[in-house]
C-alpha cells in the first residue's frame, strides 16, 4: 500500500510540476519581472517534486521537520551560486545585476557564469528541488515501555525511602596478606 501511495503522490506532483513549467513558458522573460516570475515558477516545480517524496513519506506517519544541516551546508551555498548566475543573466539592470557582472569579471569567473545562460531554468529547478530536500519526516513515534524506576515521560520515579547503609570491612587481597607461617621467617 505504501508503494502505491508514494507512486500516486509522485505522479500527481509530476503533473503539477509540469503545469508550473508550462505556465512559466507563457510568462516569458523579456523584463526583470517576467524573468523572475518564470524562473520562480520553475524553482517551484522543483520544490513540488521534492515535496512529493515528503508527502509520500507521511504514509509512515512521521511528522515533517527541517534538517538544519542540509539547509546550511547544502542549500545555502547552492542558493548563493545559483542566485549569482540568475542575477547575472537577468535582462535589465537592477537587483545588483551590474555589480554581479563586474564582480564576476573581477574575480575571473565571468566566462564561467556566462556559460550557464541557456541553463538558468535547470539551475532554478535544481534549487527548488534542493530546498525541498531540506525537509524530511521523522518516522513514527515509537512508544516504549518505561525502564524500571522511570515513568513514561522519562522522569525518575519517586525514590524509595533511604535505608541506612552499613559499611563492610575492607577485604584484603591475596597480595596484602602477611604470611605468618614458620617457613617465611
Amino acid at each position: 500500500m505504501y508503494g502505491l501511495t508514494r507512486a500516486t503522490v509522485t505522479l500527481v506532483s509530476a503533473a503539477v510540476a509540469g503545469f508550473l513549467i508550462w505556465i512559466a513558458t507563457q510568462v516569458g522573460d523579456g523584463s526583470n519581472g517576467e524573468y523572475w516570475a518564470t524562473y520562480g515558477l520553475i524553482a517551484g516545480a522543483g520544490l513540488v517534486m521534492a515535496l512529493s517524496q515528503l508527502l509520500g513519506g507521511w504514509t509512515k506517519w512521521g511528522m515533517p521537520r527541517i534538517s538544519i544541516d542540509v539547509f546550511l551546508w547544502a542549500f545555502v551555498p547552492a542558493a548563493v551560486a545559483v542566485l549569482w548566475i540568475v542575477i547575472f543573466h537577468q535582462p535589465d539592470h537592477g537587483l545588483g545585476r551590474n555589480h554581479i557582472r563586474t564582480w564576476s569579471n573581477d574575480i575571473g569567473i565571468g566566462g564561467l557564469v556566462k556559460d550557464f545562460k541557456e541553463f538558468v531554468g535547470v539551475l532554478a529547478f535544481g534549487l527548488g528541488l534542493l530546498f525541498g530536500y531540506t525537509f524530511d519526516t521523522t518516522g513514527p513515534a515509537a512508544r516504549r515501555a518505561a525502564p524500571e524506576g522511570r515513568t513514561v515521560a522519562g522522569r525518575p520515579a519517586a525514590a524509595p525511602p533511604r535505608q541506612a547503609v552499613r559499611e563492610s570491612p575492607a577485604r584484603e587481597t591475596p597480595r596484602e596478606r602477611v604470611r605468618t607461617d614458620s617457613r617465611s621467617e
